[in-house]
Parts: structure tokens; C-alpha cells; sequence
């Protein structure tokens, strides 16, 4: 046997023992006390503290996790609470605390040495320790404890990334962990991952034609900018968005731990790898609005958070919910997914770039020369009213993308690579972060520059200002269209590399305001 002999009836060094695991709350990893008391009474294994199914149904798996590992349960009342018994306990994260804290009662390892540690993993009925979600924010968790962690191997390379200097212990299994404690066995502290990212992203270079829709994925990668891109079908638009990653920047440090922990908590790292290339998620327009901004019954993130610090792709973007498109609002606008429930309140980060894409109708084809709709201007306008205008308002950058024509493919065989315009857009990104950075904002692109920052940072010359009021008013751009017009005049003079926004730069910001500039926003 692994473990040392454990006399069941008599002398326990411990009758209540405790462990340190977390709950999640949005990326918040809440401490939970897992107070295990083993004494007498009845014969049973209770687990109290609004657990979930999940959480219940630990008793079976840690009972024959313990029965593998040659350490069978003492005939004696078993009850574990997990404190605060009014905070919600969901996953399979809670087996091996339990498993733990039921073996430091009965005196099978010593107690001490769990104190100075954050535990979670699942058990298989074998004893091995199976990956569970959520490691890295435990592990950020953990080390603000001033803990060290305990989770499944394979879960250890994701840990590794919360501190280089903090005490991980990533074992296989039960019994691994207690010839650890035991000294027969010792274990490696895991190394932190990352992906290899293998296979090159899509290039710009393989976009034939579209000069004016090339010229505005750059300028919305440059500002953070959303884009709507308008066109009939097979025009390129889908093309055009898969390739916006390759001209975005890499993710700095703290974007990266961001995007890994709504990742982690969604069970998207695989073997625990982190990867630095910006989210690109693009869900299918029948997704549903907990989907899309999350939610369910245990509130988990959806793809808007999932794309945080990346880009958020709508193709067909009218086929989608009216309502499930209207819920995106506020987190374009804050740049935070708030779920509300009857009993908790849930915030995940959801700072994106939206690009989305349709068709001008229904049939795909309107306006082109030669088409005639036997439905007339109803069947386009009735298509482009499923997009509310409110949701519109918050778009900067709207094109029409026309059809690609057989002179454009049988021109040269290649346009400028992703490469040369990335370096633009990293030049354009470094003048804003440093404006920025003197001025005392917290934001890094001129997207998410704050309304009160706008008139400061985009302060139009004369020429300038009295083009835009008159503008404004022939438009009737609302404030939130008149702040995002001067954003993104910002980011085209960044681009330019001048100090001062000009008229040339409001007006070429104006027509990409696209054909509903003149729709007033509620």
C-alpha cells in the first residue's frame, strides 16, 4: 500500500479538516472553506452547501477514488460543508478537496501540509486525477492568497502562468500526491505552455481587387474599429474578415491572461497551452442570446466574452435574432457581458472588435446593374430593417463591398501581404497607447477611448471644425455617432502620423458612416 496504515476506530488527529478550494464567479475565483468532520452516528456521506448535481454526486467518486487508492471510508458519519454555505458550489472541481480533507481527518496524510494550498481537480473511480476548467483563474486566485495550488497534471502547464515563483504540485493521481507528502515521492514543479500556433494565418496577399475594403479593415484594425461590410454574395467579405487577425497585433502580457482565463474557465486550452494570436470567433446566426452573451444555467461565458481582445465575426448578420443582436449593445458599449440571474450577478470582460457582413436583401443582389427584384425596394429594405439602428449607431466603419469582377482575378496574381499592413497598424497602435499613456486613460486603442477623452484627443483644426457641424447636421449624426466620427478621424491622421486631425480625415470618417448615416439612432 501507498499509504501508511491508518487505524479507522480510534484517534484521529483531526476530527474536522479543512481545505482551501474556489468557486467562480464570472473570472473571479471566490476562496471556499471545504470543512470536512468525520465522527460518529449513522453510517453516511453528506455534502452540504448549495451544491450542485455535480458537486452531490462527488460522495461516489471520491468514495471509490479512495477504495482504488487502498484507503476505504471509516464506518463512521461523514459530512462535508462547503462554506459560504450561501454561495452556489458548481463542477467537478470539488472532488480532490474532499478527497482530501476526508483523508486528512482520518489522519492518512498530515493535515499541515494542505494549508498552504488552493485545491481543485476532478477523480476518476481509479484514483487519477482528471483536467478540470477554471485552473488559471484558481491559480490567480491562489497566488493572491499567498497559497500555492494543487490541481491535475494535465491542468499544470495552464497554472504555471499565475507566478514563476508559485508552489504548484500537479500529480496524476491520489496516490502520487500522498507519496509526495510522504517524501517517496517527489514532484516537479510543471512548466508553463505555450501553443505553437501552427499553420500561418490567411494573408491579405491573397485578396484580388477590394482596394476601398482593404483600405478599411486596416484602418479598423489601426483604432480597434467595428466594421460592416455590405455585399452581394461571393464579393469577398468573409475572406476579408477571416484575414483581420493577421494584421492585429500580438496580445501583450496582460491581454493574454485576460483571454486564457475565459478560455480556462470555458474549457478551451488544450493540454493547458496558452496561445498569444488575438480570439477570432465566429458563431453561426442561429446562436441564441446566452450563446452569443452567456448565460445558461450556470452562467457561463459566451462568444462575446470568448472573443475578448479579439474580434467578434457576424457573417449574415441580419439572418441573426433581432433581440440576440440588440443584447450585444451594451456590451459594445462597455465592453463588459453583465448576467443577471434571481439569485447571483455574473460580469465577464468583453472588450471586442465587431466585424460583421451582409447581404444589401434578401435575394443578395440589389442594386447591381442589370438586377431587377420582382419585390422591388421592399425586399432591401425590409432585409436591412432586422438590424436596428441603435446597433448600427455603435458601428464605425460601414462599406459596400462590391462583386469581384473577372478583370480583378485575371489581374496580378498578388496585392500587398498582411505583413506590410500589420506594420502600419503596430505603428498606428503605438502612437495611440502612448497618447494615451500621458494623458492617464486606462484604453489602449481609439475605440475605446472614453466620450469625455474624444474632444480632447480629436481636436479638429478650423477648416476641420466647421466642416463637421455642418456635416452633423445635414446627417444627423447623434452624439454617440458624432464621438465615433471624430474616433475615427483619429485613427486615420494616427495612421497618417499627424498630431492634428484635418478635414480630409472627418471626411473620409464620414463616408464610412456607409449608406444609414442618415438613419437618426435611438
Amino acid at each position: 500500500m501507498c499509504f501508511p496504515d491508518v487505524h479507522l476506530e480510534v484517534g484521529y488527529s483531526r476530527m474536522v479538516s479543512r481545505i482551501t478550494t474556489v468557486a467562480f464567479q464570472g473570472i473571479e475565483a471566490v476562496p471556499v472553506d471545504v470543512q470536512v468532520h468525520v465522527g460518529p452516528g449513522m453510517v453516511a456521506f453528506t455534502i452540504v452547501g448549495l451544491p450542485d448535481k455535480a458537486v452531490a454526486e462527488s460522495r461516489e467518486r471520491v468514495r471509490a477514488a479512495l477504495s482504488a487508492s487502498g484507503l476505504a471510508l471509516p464506518a463512521k458519519r461523514v459530512t462535508v460543508n462547503l462554506a459560504p454555505a450561501d454561495l452556489p458550489k458548481e463542477g467537478s472541481h470539488y472532488d480532490l478537496p474532499i478527497a482530501l480533507g476526508v483523508m486528512a481527518a482520518i489522519g492518512a496524510i498530515p493535515a499541515e501540509f494542505l494549508d498552504a494550498y488552493v485545491v481543485l481537480g476532478e477523480l476518476g473511480l481509479d484514483g487519477t486525477l482528471a483536467p478540470v476548467t477554471g485552473v488559471l483563474p484558481a491559480a490567480m486566485g491562489a497566488n493572491a492568497l499567498g497559497k500555492g495550488l494543487i490541481c491535475p497534471q494535465e491542468s499544470g502547464g495552464e497554472a504555471a502562468w499565475a507566478d514563476r515563483d508559485m508552489d504548484i504540485l500537479a500529480p496524476r493521481s491520489l496516490i502520487q500526491l500522498a507519496n509526495h507528502f510522504k517524501g517517496t515521492q517527489v514532484l516537479s514543479r510543471p512548466i508553463a505552455k505555450l501553443h505553437g500556433n501552427a499553420g500561418s494565418l490567411p494573408d491579405l496577399a491573397e485578396v484580388k481587387g477590394q482596394e476601398s475594403a482593404r483600405r478599411a479593415l486596416e484602418i479598423a484594425a489601426a483604432g480597434g474599429h467595428n466594421l460592416l461590410m455590405t455585399g452581394p454574395p461571393g464579393s469577398g467579405k468573409s475572406m476579408l474578415a477571416s484575414r483581420l487577425p493577421s494584421i492585429l497585433p500580438p496580445l501583450t502580457p496582460r491581454e493574454l491572461l485576460e483571454v486564457s482565463m475565459i478560455a480556462s474557465l470555458a474549457g478551451e486550452l488544450a493540454e493547458g497551452k496558452l496561445t498569444d494570436r488575438r480570439p477570432f470567433r465566429a458563431p453561426h446566426h442561429s446562436a441564441s442570446m446566452a450563446a452569443l452573451v452567456g448565460g445558461g444555467m450556470k452562467a457561463r461565458p459566451g462568444e462575446v466574452s470568448l472573443a475578448h481582445n479579439g474580434v467578434l465575426f457576424l457573417d449574415e448578420l441580419p439572418e441573426f435574432n433581432p433581440q440576440v443582436l440588440d443584447s450585444l449593445r451594451q456590451p459594445l458599449e462597455s465592453g463588459e457581458a453583465v448576467i443577471a440571474r434571481a439569485n447571483h450577478r455574473v460580469t465577464y470582460p468583453a472588450r471586442i472588435q465587431l466585424v460583421a457582413a451582409m447581404n444589401p436583401c434578401r435575394c443578395g443582389h440589389a442594386g447591381e446593374p442589370g438586377h431587377q427584384c420582382r419585390r422591388g425596394e421592399r425586399c432591401a429594405s425590409e432585409y436591412q430593417s432586422r438590424v436596428s439602428g441603435p446597433f448600427l449607431d455603435r458601428i464605425d466603419v460601414r462599406i459596400d463591398v462590391p462583386a469581384v469582377t473577372a478583370a480583378d482575378l485575371i489581374g496580378p496574381a498578388e496585392s500587398e501581404p498582411s505583413a506590410a499592413v500589420a506594420e502600419r497598424v503596430l505603428e498606428a497602435r503605438k502612437i495611440q497607447e502612448k497618447r494615451f499613456l500621458d494623458l492617464g486613460i486606462a484604453c489602449r486603442t481609439n475605440a475605446q477611448a472614453p466620450a469625455s477623452a474624444v474632444e480632447a484627443i480629436a481636436q479638429p483644426d478650423e477648416t476641420g471644425i466647421a466642416f463637421l457641424h455642418r456635416a452633423a447636421e445635414s446627417l444627423q449624426l447623434s452624439a454617440r455617432g458624432y464621438h465615433r466620427v471624430l474616433k475615427l478621424a483619429r485613427t486615420l491622421a494616427d495612421l497618417d502620423g499627424l498630431e492634428r486631425v484635418s478635414r480630409i480625415h472627418l471626411a473620409e470618417a464620414l463616408s464610412y458612416r456607409g449608406q444609414d448615416a442618415s438613419r437618426r439612432a435611438a
